[in-house]
């Protein structure tokens, strides 16, 4: 918290102050920024200070909290309301002449880009805390992207743009119609991408990066993880992930080596329109699996094809464990014997290794898997609120400082109040920046 050190000449103790100024209270509170604010006063130690560093830093968090697009908008409201001048640290007895000029504000918004290190400290800070009063914070997380437009109007070659930094990012829309044909939409964007990593369960960001809009969304995956383990969490059990992220090697690399289970949609990457393949091809078999992992046998005698049961994960043997769909369903099948060969079913064993892209440690046939994968709208759910209580829908930024800064300032306060509202019991209502604290 910017503990703010000044005489009060005048108090608004006898103003009633709206909820929506307590809000703007809580992340003051929650938020460590004690160490960043030494630093920055000792930088101004000597010179002029005609307006408090502190005051100015609550200030600007005060933009955030109230979805201010500008800050000649934050200056305006700062310049209406005394008791939000207050909450900030202003001089109260100064009045409208304590709102910061337009290049004082410019000034500080330079020392912020500049210590973006001490951001990413806040967040890595208020990542710690929460780790104190959310059990399992950090087990299961979920990894997206999404397009953030740069203020800067797009030119064919960005470096002609008054944002040379941002570029163009294209995403491609699939699906398949009523009537069954299958539709592609392509959309395209000049700016830049936010890469974000969520817990699924608590719905809170957990890493991020801003990258140009032309960066793939895999190569930012591993690094993120293996930031996570090294600064948060050592016991990540799953991350979810939609198509962008599919890759055997990379599934390989999260489960060998750190033991993180991929929860990843798979693309069709099937090329010679195979529908299945079989287990064992280099001798005569009847079990075949799809690409998307699917285990089906085919009956010796009237060739009918059934699934067969899945029966979890052998952690000792990096096998799949499925079995006979008769012995485990109760099914008829004319060649069970032949097939069992006198066993109560027969048992399929399938490695890891057989393809890594398509065989994961949670089988993608099971409940399991789905229900994991279905907690990846966890992530689409921080991408809403980023763009509808934080402002990136409608803002004026270019620059990737300056996104990297207005997107780390976004989730240290997010971060910050779902702190807030913890300590004050409010744990239901810890993911809203908008409803007022009670």
């Amino acid at each position: 918290m910017a503990k703010i050190i000044q005489q009060k000449i005048f108090s608004w103790k006898d103003v009633d102050r709206s909820g929506e100024l307590e809000r703007l209270t809580m992340v003051i509170e929650a938020i460590p920024d004690e160490g960043f604010m030494k630093v920055l006063e000792a930088e101004r130690k000597g010179r002029r200070d005609d307006y408090p560093i502190r005051a100015v830093w609550n200030s600007i968090l005060a933009g955030v909290v109230y979805q201010h697009v500008s800050i000649e908008s934050l200056r305006r409201e700062l310049m209406r309301k005394g008791e939000l001048r207050e909450a900030c640290g202003f001089d109260p007895a100064l009045g409208e002449k304590a709102v910061p000029s337009k290049d004082a504000y410019s000034c500080m918004l330079r020392k912020l880009m500049r210590g973006q290190e001490e951001i990413e400290a806040m967040f890595n800070g208020l990542i710690e805390e929460l780790k104190n009063y959310l059990p399992d914070f950090g087990s299961h997380l979920a990894i997206d992207s999404k397009k953030i437009e740069s203020y800067a109007r797009g030119k064919k070659n960005p470096e002609d743009s008054s944002d040379p930094e941002a570029d163009w990012g294209y995403k491609t829309y699939t699906g398949k119609g009523a009537d069954g044909s299958i539709w592609e939409k392509i959309s395209s964007w000049f700016g830049y991408k936010l890469h974000l990593l969520v817990d699924t369960t608590y719905e809170l960001p957990v890493g991020y990066t801003v990258t140009r809009a032309s960066r793939h969304d895999i190569g930012e995956m591993l690094p993120m993880i293996e930031e996570a383990k090294e600064k948060h969490f050592e016991d990540i059990e799953t991350l979810a992930g939609d198509k962008a992220y599919d890759s055997g090697p990379h599934n390989e690399v999260l489960y060998d080596e750190h033991g993180i289970k991929p929860v990843i949609d798979i693309r069709n990457h099937w090329k010679d329109g195979e529908e299945t393949k079989l287990l064992n091809p280099e001798k005569t078999d009847n079990v075949v699996y799809d690409y998307k992992g699917t285990v089906y046998c085919h009956c010796p005698e009237g060739n009918e094809r059934y699934e067969m049961a899945y029966c979890g994960f052998e952690k000792d043997r990096n096998t799949l464990k499925y079995k006979c769909p008769l012995s485990a369903y109760g099914m008829e099948c004319k060649g069970y014997v032949q097939c069992s060969k006198g066993t109560n079913g027969r048992i399929v064993r399938i490695s890891l290794d057989t393809d890594r892209r398509v065989f994961v440690p949670i089988a993608r046939s099971s409940y399991k898997w789905q229900r994991i994968y279905n907690g990846r709208t966890a992530v689409e759910r921080v991408n809403s609120r980023i763009d509808l209580s934080f402002g990136f829908e409608h803002h004026f930024v270019r620059g990737k400082a300056k996104m990297i800064l207005r997107v780390g300032l976004a989730l240290i306060v997010m971060l910050s109040m779902a702190l807030a509202r913890i300590k004050r019991d409010q744990m239901e209502d810890m993911r809203s920046l908008i409803k007022q604290a009670a």
